[in-house]
């Protein structure tokens, strides 16, 4: 089979070398794009007067008998045509004859690709805004139901201070919703056309470009064909912010898992989101989060790799830039599947509220609270903290928690105390008494779920008006 290329060559490329640098198994993923990108391009031939109307309209006929065939799974792909142009380029030269090989008129292969990926990734980001978009509405509701759940905060994995439990949900609102903003922030960085281009230099042809950038719907043009043809910021930018979403994703998941080991117990996962063991009859194992907290290594690893591919190449292209597609594809399927099975995971997810106010009634994470109270009866903190100190350790030389303690205990370590230390220790009232903006208290937790059911209808809003305008 004689290459679409092959006029310069006068051997047959070397079948090892064929099967070595062809994309065709990955880069068919780009097949509609190609097409788009494609009936924009001979739609501008003609506009321009470059290529005759008659010729236009056969090659648009021709290209969408190829993205039927598509649709239907019946083009044959070959590593002989290498990629996914050439394929496309010569079915449609099958279908409608040389007037097929016109299509290729004032571009490359090099600005041709570059274009199908800010189409393909274009699409991507918007859809991923829309899964966040149902992962902050699943969060919302959680945290509307546990207004008054109680559970104990922690630092270095060591109960710290009880917070409610929809406080702590809100903290992963608040993370994908910077998420959300950085993948919006990033739409106009991959809603750049870069077609027409060509191989480094443009063209000699006198093509319209922003008429391009018009009929796929691009909102800029690339300046400079070098840097059009060489960038991939766009798909570098795209995998740290899915490294950033997997990293929020690992990071509850790992609570998840916490949460619903026989050791917490402060929920339960849906039967849907679990599975046994082959051996082991009573288990019910959290494999989705463990797979969404594994899964994220790979995501860093496509980021990383891309980095290093690209750290040393010199202007324009070079086939070293092949690799930018596996590693965005992997990471658009893995990200794809996280986010889509974490939202119906957390609505369905069972909440132990007797459990973690259990938990809240037998640790000492309410001693911060007697060191603020002795520090509004005059103490300095610091003394009021080594008081503190010495009391948590009595209680534990004595098998106790703070509210066992009677007056005359208290009384041992501070003439301060008075009965309503009884008050101040309980759960409800040390949280509560954080009624700052951003605090745990019920009352700014209520309205802080007010304030993100507003920034997630702006959200929506954004989202369904990109819908709109790109029906």
């Amino acid at each position: 089979m004689s290459k679409l290329w092959g006029g310069r060559f006068t051997k047959q490329t070397d079948q090892l070398v064929e099967e070595y640098t062809a994309s065709i198994t990955f880069d068919k993923e780009l097949a509609e794009e190609d097409i788009e990108g494609s009936l924009a391009h001979v739609t501008m031939l003609g506009k321009c007067g470059i290529l005759p109307a008659d010729d236009v309209e056969k090659i648009k006929d021709g290209l969408l008998q190829v993205q039927a065939m598509i649709r239907r799974g019946e083009l044959e792909y070959t590593i002989q045509n290498e990629d996914i142009h050439m394929n496309i380029e010569k079915t449609l030269i099958d279908l409608i004859g040389p007037v097929g090989g016109k299509l290729h008129t004032g571009r490359s292969r090099n600005d041709q690709v570059a274009t199908d990926m800010h189409l393909y990734l274009r699409k991507r980001v918007v859809e991923f805004v829309g899964l966040l978009i149902k992962l902050q509405e699943a969060l919302l509701e959680k945290a509307k139901a546990n207004l008054d759940t109680i559970i104990p905060g922690y630092t270095h994995l060591q109960r710290a201070q009880p917070i409610l439990f929809a406080h702590h949900l809100m903290a992963y609102v608040s993370m994908f919703q910077r998420d959300l903003e950085r993948l919006q922030d990033s739409y106009k960085r991959v809603d750049m056309l870069p077609l027409g281009a060509g191989a480094l230099a443009g063209t000699t042809f006198p093509i319209d470009r922003h008429f391009v950038a018009e009929q796929l719907g691009f909102g800029r043009v690339y300046e400079n064909s070098l840097d059009a043809v060489s960038d991939r910021d766009f798909i570098l930018e795209f995998l740290s912010n899915a490294s950033m979403i997997m990293m929020h994703l690992s990071r509850f998941s790992e609570e998840m898992v916490l949460w619903s080991s026989t050791e917490f117990a402060f929920i339960e996962l849906d039967d849907a989101f679990c599975t046994g063991s082959s051996i082991m009859p009573q288990k019910k194992n959290p494999d989705v989060a463990e797979l969404v907290r594994g899964k994220t290594g790979r995501v860093y690893g496509n980021l990383f790799g891309l980095m290093t591919v690209l750290k040393s190449l010199p202007l324009a292209y070079n086939k070293d830039m092949q690799e930018d597609k596996e590693g965005m594809f992997d990471t658009v399927r893995t990200l794809q599947g996280a986010l889509q099975l974490f939202a119906p995971m957390v609505s369905t997810m069972k909440v132990n509220t007797e459990r973690m106010r259990q938990a809240v009634n037998q640790d000492f994470s309410n001693a911060t609270d007697i060191a603020d109270y002795l520090v509004n009866k005059g103490l300095p903190f610091r003394q009021a903290h080594e008081v503190i100190g010495k009391t948590v350790l009595y209680c534990i030389q004595n098998k106790k928690y703070l509210l066992d303690m009677s007056i005359e205990e208290f009384k041992t370590f501070s003439t301060l105390f008075e009965s309503d230390i009884y008050a101040v220790l309980q759960p409800e009232q040390v949280v509560n008494a954080r009624n700052v903006y951003g605090g745990t208290a019920s009352n700014q937790v209520s309205e802080a779920i007010g304030r993100a059911e507003q920034v997630l209808a702006e959200s929506q809003a954004w989202l369904q008006d990109f819908l709109e305008k790109s029906k």
